[in-house]
């Protein structure tokens, strides 16, 4: 249960029980908060203070009992809370009917229960007509005076109660069923919301005890059947005409699917357009009785998949960019890829080109602006790129606890596919009635799936960034400050090179667009080259400095040279019997009854051969026999170490490349070094080519040519996750351009170098060039799980920021990180992350190269995570609250002391102050002891005068 103010405050509490979260309330000015949940149960929340920093943390909870001579739990299901102004009394409105009161912080019921037929008793004869009056849809606190409540039922009675005389002021006859109430300010009248669409005005008069029509009744979107409107606001202005804020009431036959919030002053008339419920709603207006209008400032609107904040002071009515909770699901992310160390100009860059694309936001400062952030200013800036479903790739701000979105990229708009017709139903909607406007950037939906992200690759010193999708394309975009309108250059590559037998049976390529293409400031697409069979891009690769490109698929690898526009190399990896990868990602039928049958063929021959072992007798049986007890011998030696069967050679997809790297090392010889590029697929290959690469005043002349120097089998045919090349220190080689432009020291080229390659099953590193294995760690083994992420991480010393050491971090099957050093491959530490369960979690989790991680939690949440001492992005916040009421566990008369303004000031149990503070409290705690209730034989006060009757400085330390 997340709890925001301003940027970078934030504060998270985790209920004991699984139950699901209904309604959270604050008490206004004290750090208290209550939450509701979907059990029934009431639980309290403050805000305490740990280590200088506050943190969420729950007190109590409390469950309403049921009542004497009625069974059903039903009857006592909590529909509504109301907070009293005060914040010393919590008011529950029942699905019976019920109105109970607790005392607060204390949660104690107070017995003054208000139950439906008390209030039967005022209600006139021929409205009761023998129905019941619902359950408690709402409860509003008059504005003017405190004690008294408008009760809303179901049935549409509304009743003002006084709650100190337990006399009903008024009662308001209503005939639809009741949604939602809400005063006017000035406790004159009030609005309420129905079930038909429509909303009243009732006007509160105390010379009319019984009303039974309103002032005026509106459906806005009548006179056909319209939906419930679920809440409505009234907001008084300074310009005289009233903001009215509703939920719901579209037609329910024409735009009974459309989730929708009205905006309704005077003439104008505005209907938000979302593309996901609206959960609630709210305004930020004043509330001290100082000011004799609401004035809003701002419209909060959480929905089911996002939160959007609405300027309603500046012309138009424009969103607020929302510094957190943004949807990173707009559409379902595919991939994701994580930058450290961001350099300042490709920063402001991108900034700039999100800039303006968010001309229909307004630059407003974030109207929720509670706490204080107390994290020191960021260092290093670090992005977050994620792939989506349909086309497009967002780059985030991950420097911080939030994800803050900067801008957007799209390459749907280079191919011809049906995307259009949003902008005409836009313009024709904007022509009819309703005015819908759309709202929001949660858009699940996809023109096209082939359009799906599936690998990014970013260079952040030259600003090139490739894209790979479903449909096999692989696009290269270059970053630019002025817009352009300009062709886009073709190429294909054929990972089959012409192999006989094979029939691509997926989906077709995407149709690139003819002519010239308009592209917006930012990442424009300059090459596309498109893989054939158009399989989906399963690894990609890019070095800027040799402009080269290289990307895999279920079929093949290729090596593109970008500078030239001319493939370079292409590949082909399919075994002859690997019929899965005709059918591509989008038809997996087959698959699943192949593997089914395959499984069912294994467990059949593995009894079958068991039976034939146990009848036959053969000198052979007896040698197997003897082998099975050597076996069992070496099993009690070396219990940790686990059984292996290698893999068999046709098994499906693997051909399929899982991973793709550029190296400048020695492959040819010991003494020659140059630029190499590796390849690991899914039968546990490892492909090794040796590239002439001109130099750079001769990219226009000469083509680059690529040699294969080394072909590795491993011995189970385990999948290739990850190849990493080593300098002679056993130092991963620094990223293009950071050697040419000073920026990373030299990797070590007198000394041998080698390859760490990790499979599923185990790390290897083999001394190049002769590629002789060094030292091996079997992780399958040993820990009985396989490899699905790996990466080279550097650990910075919290001693020292000089002083860092380079560590192999490993996801697991099972959910668990395992950290080994490099090269050596020693296990340092292992920890439990994520659920092994969670899947989608384990495929989702991308590493940082300074020792955190991200993974989805759920579609739309990354979960943050740091293996390092030093590296820690947490929350780091403070809310200064000054509690009127102190926690029952504490003697009302201990901690207080009077106020100037009558007021008192507690010290809650979950607060500390510090032992500097000592002298500025003997005053306050020198009243408390005097107080005469110290003498009552219930006191609990831990203080005890020294023997001269004086309260010293040592004493309060002590105390506190």
């Amino acid at each position: 249960m997340p709890r925001y103010g301003a940027p970078g405050v934030e504060f998270t509490g985790l209920h004991k029980d699984t139950a699901t979260v209904t309604q959270i309330h604050f008490l206004q000015g004290q750090g208290w908060m209550v939450s509701l949940l979907d059990d029934n149960t009431m639980h309290l929340w403050e805000t305490g203070q740990k280590e200088r920093c506050s943190d969420l943390r729950e007190v109590r909870s409390f469950s309403l009992p049921g009542r004497s001579g009625i069974e059903s739990t039903s009857v006592t299901r909590v529909t509504v809370l109301l907070v009293k102004s005060s914040s010393d009394l919590l008011t529950l409105g029942t699905e019976g009917g019920g109105v109970h009161f607790l005392e607060l912080p204390s949660l104690r019921l107070v017995d003054k229960s208000l139950f439906h037929d008390e209030i039967m008793q005022s209600v006139p004869e021929d409205y009761r007509c023998g129905k019941s009056l619902g359950p408690v849809e709402a409860l509003q606190e008059h504005p003017l005076h405190a004690h008294k409540i408008l009760i809303g039922y179901s049935r549409g009675l509304v009743v003002l109660w006084d709650f100190k005389s337990r006399h009903v002021d008024n009662l308001f006859l209503g005939k639809q069923q009741l949604e939602s109430l809400v005063w006017v300010r000035s406790g004159s009248s009030f609005v309420s919301s129905h079930s038909d669409g429509g909303y009243m005005v009732w006007s509160v008069s105390s010379s009319t005890p019984c009303i039974q029509e309103p002032v005026t009744s509106t459906i806005p979107y009548g006179p056909f059947p319209c939906k419930a409107v679920t809440k409505i606001l009234w907001r008084t202005t300074q310009s005289g005409a009233a903001l009215v804020l509703f939920s719901g009431g579209m037609p329910r036959a024409s735009y009974g699917d459309r989730h929708c919030l009205t905006i309704l002053q005077d003439s104008v008339h505005v209907t938000l357009d979302f593309t996901s419920r609206v959960i609630d709603f709210f305004t930020v207006h004043h509330v001290d009785r100082d000011h004799e209008l609401d004035d809003p400032s701002a419209l909060v609107v959480l929905l089911e998949e996002e939160l959007v904040v609405i300027d309603l002071q500046a012309a138009g009515w424009p969103t607020i960019p929302a510094p957190y909770l943004a949807p990173l699901h707009s559409s379902a992310i595919t991939c994701s890829y994580h930058i450290s160390n961001v350099p300042t100009r490709l920063w402001e860059r991108v900034v700039s080109a999100g800039l303006q694309q968010c001309s229909a936001q307004t630059c407003t400062n974030w109207p929720i602006c509670g706490g204080k952030n107390l994290a020191p200013a960021v260092k290093q800036r670090e992005l977050l790129l994620t792939g989506h479903e349909d086309g497009t790739v967002r780059f985030w701000d991950a420097s911080g606890v939030a994800l803050q979105p900067l801008y957007k990229m799209s390459t749907a708009s280079i191919f011809q596919i049906d995307c259009e017709h949003n902008d005409s139903l836009t313009q024709a909607a904007e022509e009819e009635w309703p005015p819908f406007r759309k709202v929001g950037c949660f858009d699940p939906y996809s023109d096209d799936p082939r359009l799906g992200v599936q690998k990014i690759c970013l260079c952040k010193y030259s600003g090139k960034l490739v894209v790979a999708g479903t449909a096999g394309q692989v696009i290269l975009m270059y970053l630019s400050d002025e817009k352009s309108d300009h062709m886009i250059d073709l190429a294909t590559v054929d990972l089959l090179q012409d192999r006989e037998g094979f029939t691509w049976k997926g989906h077709d390529r995407l149709p690139p667009k003819s002519g010239s293409v308009l592209f917006a400031p930012g990442f424009q697409p300059v090459v596309l080259v498109q893989c054939m069979p158009p399989a989906a891009v399963t690894s990609v690769t890019l070095h800027a400095e040799w402009n080269l490109v290289a990307f895999g698929t279920s079929h093949g690898f290729g090596l593109f040279d970008y500078h030239r526009r001319s493939p370079v190399l292409a590949r082909c990896t399919l075994h002859p019997n690997d019929s899965l990868a005709m059918e591509g990602p989008l038809s997996r039928v087959k698959s699943l009854k192949k593997s089914l049958r395959q499984s069912f063929r294994r467990i059949r021959k593995s009894r079958v051969s068991g039976k034939k072992r146990g009848v036959v007798s053969s000198p052979s049986s007896k040698v197997q026999e003897a082998n099975a007890q050597l076996a069992e011998q070496d099993s009690e030696v070396t219990p940790v170490q686990r059984r292996i069967e290698p893999r068999s050679a046709d098994d499906s997809l693997s051909g399929v490349v899982r991973c793709l790297c550029f190296a400048d090392t020695f492959l040819r010889d010991g003494t020659h070094h140059g630029p190499t590029m590796w390849a690991g697929t899914n039968s546990g290959c490892v492909y090794a080519y040796a590239l002439d690469v001109p130099l750079q005043e001769k990219f226009s002349e000469q083509s680059v040519e690529a040699l294969l120097g080394k072909e590795i089998q491993l011995m189970h045919r385990a999948p290739v996750v990850s190849i990493a090349v080593l300098d002679g220190r056993g130092n991963p080689l620094p990223e293009p351009y950071e050697v040419s432009r000073d920026l990373a020291k030299a990797p070590d080229m007198q000394s041998s170098h080698s390859v760490l390659i990790a499979s599923e099953e185990q790390f290897k590193v083999f001394m190049l060039p002769k590629v002789s294995a060094k030292t091996k760690f079997k992780l399958t083994a040993h820990e009985g799980c396989r490899v699905r992420k790996v990466a080279l991480v550097s650990f910075s010393s919290v001693a020292s920021e000089d002083y860092s050491e380079n560590g192999l971090v490993c996801l697991t099957n099972l959910g668990d990180i395992h950290v080994f050093s490099v090269p050596a491959l020693r296990p340092q530490v292992r920890y439990d992350c994520i659920r092994k369960e969670d899947i989608s979690g384990i495929a989702s989790c991308v590493f940082t190269k300074t020792g955190q991680g991200f993974y989805l939690i759920s579609p739309s949440e990354f979960e943050r995570f740091s293996l390092s001492a030093r590296v820690i992005t947490e929350p780091q916040c403070q809310v200064y609250v000054e509690r009127p009421y102190e926690s029952s566990e504490v003697s009302s008369c201990t901690s207080v002391s009077p106020q100037a303004n009558g007021t008192h000031k507690s010290q809650s149990p979950g607060q500390s102050r510090s032992a500097g503070d000592a002298e500025a409290v003997i005053d306050e705690l020198q009243s408390a002891l005097s107080s005469p209730c110290l003498d009552s034989p219930n006191s609990s006060a831990d203080i005890t005068l020294d023997t001269t009757g004086e309260l010293t400085v040592e004493d309060v330390k002590d105390f506190l």
